[in-house]
């Protein structure tokens, strides 16, 4: 039990998930905010054309109410959500560097001779150490 516990302390513990905890927090509460400005702002000024809250549009069939004004401020709260996170990951990305291109590959210009394992240039045919012979 106790290695279990230190494990799991040792998990808990390290960068990626305290990073990881921090990260929902900040967006649950980041999530607050852009729930508010779709239901308060977006929600209302689109409603204007509507002639009626946005959010309130309700359709009835069968005395059953398809709350569709609801779902079109979700789906736009997440589109909000999603350019956010799609910006902040490239600024950070920008910032850390990631964005920059890989470097050229440098193609290796020696190889290892199979008979004596020494290294030798990539276009001999015969090793100068042990004379081999080395197949292409």
């Amino acid at each position: 039990m106790r290695q279990f516990l230190k494990g799991f302390k040792e998990f808990a513990l390290r960068g990626n998930v305290v990073d990881l905890a921090v990260g929902v927090i900040i967006g649950g509460a980041f999530q607050a905010i852009v729930s508010s400005l779709t239901s308060d702002v977006i929600s209302p000024f689109i409603g204007l054309f509507a002639s009626t809250d946005f959010s309130n549009l309700v359709l009835t069939i069968n005395g059953v109410d398809i709350r569709y004004g609801s779902f079109i401020t979700a789906v736009i709260n997440f589109i909000i959500m999603a350019f956010i996170i799609f910006m902040f990951m490239k600024i950070l990305n920008k910032l850390t560097g990631f964005d920059k291109k890989d470097e050229k590959v440098v193609e290796p210009t020696t190889k290892e001779c199979p008979y004596c394992f020494s290294e030798i240039h990539m276009k001999a045919t015969r090793c100068p150490h042990c004379t081999g012979e080395i197949e292409e």
